[in-house]
């Protein structure tokens, strides 16, 4: 079977192999044809992907977050935790879960045309399944820390993992909508995970002789086993080798991204995963945007105490556990809602600042309102512009793909490190948020306002400097030209099929978002 032949079915072809012939012309960018094949694509993609990525996530937070449910139901007091150890519980997962991201995401660039993301985020997504399940049979402040420590671990794939595949599928004016439903996934957990929460607590104490907070770990962690196993066959893995992307359709979900760079979304021999995490730790871009949201997240770190600050809240007006968690879903359904909508919107301006941090600024107007009312409506009113302040979040790591398109390997290492280093802001919340400053916790709120105030200013200059080198690119277009790869855009034009000159013209329209 020759190189042309093998070209036509859609495998991937190296630079040599071009050599040999130059592909058929795909339909011309714009045109009716191109628009349908595109439309028709993305949405395979949509209705395979999205709806998986949504369910890990979904489960992912449920996992995580099942210890602050557990509190509500002795958990505390059955293994004789202290508020400092239980603190020191909520914390330890970001010992493991924050310096295991980086490597996590370099692994799924360390092997070109075979890696199976699938089976890499599948796994991990039964292995923290196993560990929060094994969660309901620890004994002692031992056993549940191991649990913590463990959990983080395979739960360090997943996030900056999901956003690098989602990556390299769609463009940067898709990304951010994609990336928002699978951060739902993390906000209706909170809604679902208090509704499931509120099931077993209610209905499995005493069952079979085991506590209702134990019974919450097994059920939860035998779900998202499950979940895992359908993920292995349910995610794609990269343009060059998904199973059920074939053919043409495999030479436009690449041709798509080439163009949307000027450069085909490939590493050379050169960008090994080394060689990505020494760029993006180069790169004074994300030198800023790791603090900008380690200081976000700890802006945000809310949301692991969130349901006890509001348990705290309603049990003042007399209900009962069960009441308390179905009146905590409704603030993150809203805050779902309005996270698409704000990631939609962003994908059709193509803004991005005021799109992240708008959103941190209704968190403290929610964080005002909550330091100088008692008023329980007042307040439960703050905790829907508390939960919405993730809409902002959810767009971080889009921001980050969108400004370093390239090489790939930079990108994923550039997602972990920001991702990484970010989650020090949750280690530092779970010590803002303690229980001897509840139950109004003005003090935890001021901390969290300071935090969104610092990250305001630094995404701030992040903006002005995209808005310069913009300027530049406008004023000059050799300097699209100086970060140009050679090789990249060989293998832009061999799969638009059209020559190499005028894949660099196409090129000098690349210009970043902000």
């Amino acid at each position: 079977m020759s190189k042309e032949k093998e070209s036509e079915k859609g495998e991937v072809v190296t630079v040599e192999d071009k050599a040999v012939a130059r592909l058929e012309a795909l339909p011309e960018i714009g045109s009716p044809e191109r628009i349908l094949a595109e439309r028709k694509l993305v949405r395979k993609l949509d209705y395979r992907l999205l709806p998986t990525i949504f369910l890990i996530y979904i489960m992912n937070y449920i996992d995580r977050n099942g210890i602050t449910t557990a509190r509500l139901k002795g958990l505390e007091q059955d293994l004789g935790l202290s508020d400092l150890q239980y603190n020191v519980v909520l914390s330890i997962l970001f010992v493991s879960y924050c310096p295991a991201q980086i490597p996590s995401n370099m692994v799924t660039t360390g092997v070109q045309y075979d890696h199976r993301p699938s089976w890499y985020i599948g796994f991990c997504v039964m292995g923290w399944g196993l560990t929060s399940l094994l969660t309901g049979v620890t004994k002692n402040y031992g056993g549940i820390i191991a649990c913590r420590i463990f959990i983080g671990l395979p739960e360090a794939a997943f996030y900056p993992g999901a956003i690098y595949p989602l990556s390299r599928w769609y463009t940067k004016k898709e990304l951010a909508f994609r990336s928002a439903i699978l951060y739902t996934g993390l906000l209706l957990s909170n809604a679902f995970g208090a509704l499931i929460a509120a099931g077993i607590l209610a209905n499995m104490e005493g069952k079979r002789g085991i506590r209702a907070w134990r019974w919450l770990f097994f059920i939860e962690g035998a779900i998202t086993i499950t979940v895992g196993i359908f993920t292995i066959w349910a995610l794609p893995d990269y343009p060059s080798n998904t199973r059920w992307i074939v053919g043409d359709e495999r030479r436009l979900a690449q041709a798509r991204l080439a163009e949307d760079a000027g450069e085909a979304d490939l590493d050379n021999d050169k960008d090994t995963p080394l060689a990505g995490l020494k760029m993006a730790l180069t790169d004074p871009l994300i030198l800023v945007f790791a603090p900008m949201n380690a200081a976000q997240l700890l802006g945000l770190s809310f949301i692991n105490f969130l349901l006890i600050y509001f348990f705290s809240l309603t049990s003042t007006l007399g209900f009962d556990t069960t009441i308390s968690l179905l009146l905590a879903a409704p603030p993150w359904l809203i805050a779902s809602i309005v996270t698409c909508a704000n990631a939609w919107h962003a994908d059709k301006t193509g803004e991005r600042y005021f799109h992240i941090a708008g959103w941190w600024w209704a968190v403290i107007l929610g964080f005002i309102i909550g330091v100088s009312s008692d008023n329980v409506g007042a307040r439960y009113f703050a905790m829907f512009l508390m939960a919405v302040g993730y809409a902002g979040f959810s767009m971080t790591a889009v921001w980050v793909s969108n400004v370093i398109p390239r090489p790939p390997a930079k990108r994923a290492a550039a997602i972990g490190v920001v991702n990484g280093i970010g989650n020090l802001g949750n280690l530092m919340g779970s010590y803002t948020w303690k229980s001897e400053w509840g139950p109004k916790y003005h003090n935890s709120m001021i901390i969290s306002l300071c935090g969104l105030a610092l990250s305001t200013v630094m995404a701030f200059g992040i903006r002005q400097h995209l808005m310069r080198k913009n300027k530049q690119l406008d004023e000059d277009e050799r300097v699209a030209m100086q970060g140009a790869n050679e090789i990249r855009v060989r293998e832009a034009a061999h799969l638009e099929g059209i020559t190499f000159e005028q894949a660099m013209e196409r090129r000098k329209g690349f210009r970043y978002l902000y």
